[in-house]
């Protein structure tokens, strides 16, 4: 991937000329108009291709230039300036919390990947392609706005929404056009989506702002806490794969942190175990667990009977969070189970309703689509 020094946010490659200038192509063989899935969340971004599958999974990172705005990097170069920078440069979320918090940079990001998929001949309006794009349960009518137009004003003609647990529940293989209930716990970065799916959309549904990042703020304070060491999100997050859990493990391993001592704001490190993290972790777990019994008390009984059936499907990079699965499962008393490519699911699963765009816009009495929405 090319810097892409001195391209302000609001500014766009014109030709293809200049295309080939930043070396924005992909390296795969896109076709023009083809109808493209994206799953833009608060930890990356992914595009599925129409005919091609996965293309792009990246983190949802920009770095810029502090004082003039200029975009240096997208995607993993600007992640790997996380927490590495002077004051001259920003590295931004421009999602948090499952929402966009900085606009312009979002249609950047979402931009400069769909340039990267067709060169600036996509910029055509007879080659422009459709796009379905997740979006997350119970937001704003603003939040919602904010999404669909960073991706409608990024070159694409067409957008459809369709809902998070939706989209994962298809990408986990789940058939959502029966008259029979599943349940999905999507377990981002920023923001944790549940719902009672049937018939191709969701029986109820609620979302809260507790996920990964909160595991790792978790882990943050208990390390500033115990040990006066401040540490940064990356280093929370490597200790979190490496050793977290909020059950205990078989064996006790062991995770060194480095950051800096809090007295003397000298280098300093620790080693944690991965039995001292399960308390800090329990905390968000328990956030997540109160939240699905409360949504599990008001779902309808025939849909509860299915759901006792077959088991909670849990998707999302958190979801594999060691022990998540079985704390969930002996909190609510039903099986939940970790679906294949769970941290892609959603992705996967947006993708495969591209082939219910065409019904979208022309929907007859009967017709189950699981896409929420045309703008």
């Amino acid at each position: 991937m090319a810097f892409l020094r001195g391209i302000c946010p609001g500014e766009y490659v014109q030709s293809f000329r200049a295309a080939a200038h930043w070396n924005l192509q992909i390296g795969c063989d896109y076709v023009l108009g083809t109808d493209i899935a994206i799953d833009l969340g608060t930890y990356a971004i992914k595009v599925y291709v129409e005919g091609k599958g996965m293309v792009v999974n990246e983190p949802s990172v920009v770095a810029v230039r502090a004082d003039t705005e200029e975009v240096l990097a997208v995607g993993s170069e600007a992640f790997a300036m996380l927490g590495r920078t002077g004051d001259k440069i920003k590295v931004i979320h421009p999602l948090v919390m499952g929402v966009i918090s900085n606009f312009e940079l979002a249609r950047y990001m979402v931009n400069y990947y769909i340039q990267r998929l067709g060169g600036s001949k996509i910029m055509h309006t007879h080659v422009m392609p459709r796009a379905v794009v997740s979006l997350p349960c119970q937001i704003t009518g603003v939040e919602r706005r904010a999404i669909v137009n960073s991706v409608s004003r990024a070159r694409v003609r067409r957008v459809y929404s369709i809902d998070e647990p939706v989209a994962a529940a298809m990408g986990a293989g789940v058939d959502v056009a029966n008259p029979h209930g599943s349940l999905i716990i999507d377990v981002g970065a920023g923001a944790t989506d549940m719902g009672v799916i049937s018939l191709g959309g969701l029986s109820i549904a609620r979302s809260i702002k507790v996920a990964g990042f909160a595991f790792d703020q978790a882990i943050i304070r208990y390390v500033r806490s115990k040990y006066d060491l401040i540490i940064g999100d990356r280093m929370a997050e490597s200790c979190k794969i490496a050793v977290g859990g909020v059950m205990q493990r078989p064996e006790p391993i062991i995770c060194r942190i480095k950051g800096r001592d809090a007295n003397t704001g000298l280098p300093a490190w620790i080693d944690v175990t991965s039995e001292e993290l399960v308390a800090p972790l329990l905390d968000p777990a328990a956030e997540i667990s109160h939240i699905l019994q409360e949504m599990l008390e008001k779902t309808p009984p025939e849909l509860l009977g299915d759901i006792y059936v077959d088991g909670i499907v849990m998707t999302g990079g958190s979801a594999k969070l060691f022990g998540l699965s079985d704390y969930l499962s002996d909190k609510v008393k039903m099986p939940v189970h970790i679906a294949e490519d769970a941290d892609i699911c959603v992705a996967l699963g947006a993708g495969k309703a591209i082939s219910f765009m065409d019904d979208a816009e022309n929907k007859e009495y009967g017709v189950i689509n699981p896409l929420s929405a045309v703008y």
